[in-house]
């Protein structure tokens, strides 16, 4: 086998996506590994077929989707860089990530980050806001046939209208960051394996 160094210089900028991903070298390594896994045809990149292969999406009733969150804009392609990224959100809030130097962005696996990426999974329409539809979509995914349509709509609309501080009908970023502030978005949002 290799050394770490040399399986890394087969990544393509790995220094710059380390840098703006937060992941170690060797979690990179093996991020690479799962990619090219993945990329069966060896394209050098991931298509929505290939993303559906991965089984914890299958099962996952936001699959689709988080599926959607790695092919932005109507993309139908997504390439290391822009699958580390996506993945960089899930990546657990360690010690180092708390001293943030105010030059440089903020870190993709932060509170802040984490939380607009759980928004943009709602906002279907890509308006800024959580409808009482799209919320209604959300809950319609999570649950299934378990419970009622009255009741996912009695759901959908108290849920909306705790969060919705303006009273525009609709839950913006900051609203659904203020009815989140008790939760712990940075355990609840992590993936201990990306490291």
């Amino acid at each position: 086998m290799g050394s770490r160094s040399s399986h890394a210089a087969v990544i393509p900028d790995v220094d710059s996506i380390r840098r703006e991903t937060g992941f170690s070298q060797a979690s990179l390594i093996r991020l690479h590994h799962r990619f090219r896994a993945l990329d069966r045809n060896k394209k050098g990149y991931l298509s929505r077929i290939d993303l559906q292969q991965i089984g914890a999406l299958a099962v996952n009733p936001l699959g689709d989707r988080i599926i959607e969150s790695f092919l932005p804009n109507g993309s139908q392609q997504v390439d290391f860089p822009g699958f580390v990224r996506v993945l960089a959100h899930f990546r657990p809030v360690e010690d180092e990530d708390t001293d943030l130097d105010p030059k440089k962005p903020e870190p993709l696996n932060s509170r802040r980050n984490k939380l607009h990426y759980a928004f943009q999974l709602y906002d279907l329409d890509r308006d800024g806001k959580i409808s009482r539809h799209e919320m209604l979509q959300v809950l319609r995914l999570m649950v299934g046939v378990q419970v009622t349509e009255e009741q996912l709509e009695n759901i959908a609309d108290r849920t909306v209208q705790e969060a919705d501080e303006d009273g525009d009908g609709a839950v913006s970023f900051l609203e659904f960051t203020k009815s989140l502030e008790k939760m712990d978005v940075e355990q609840k949002m992590s993936i201990r394996i990306l490291k």
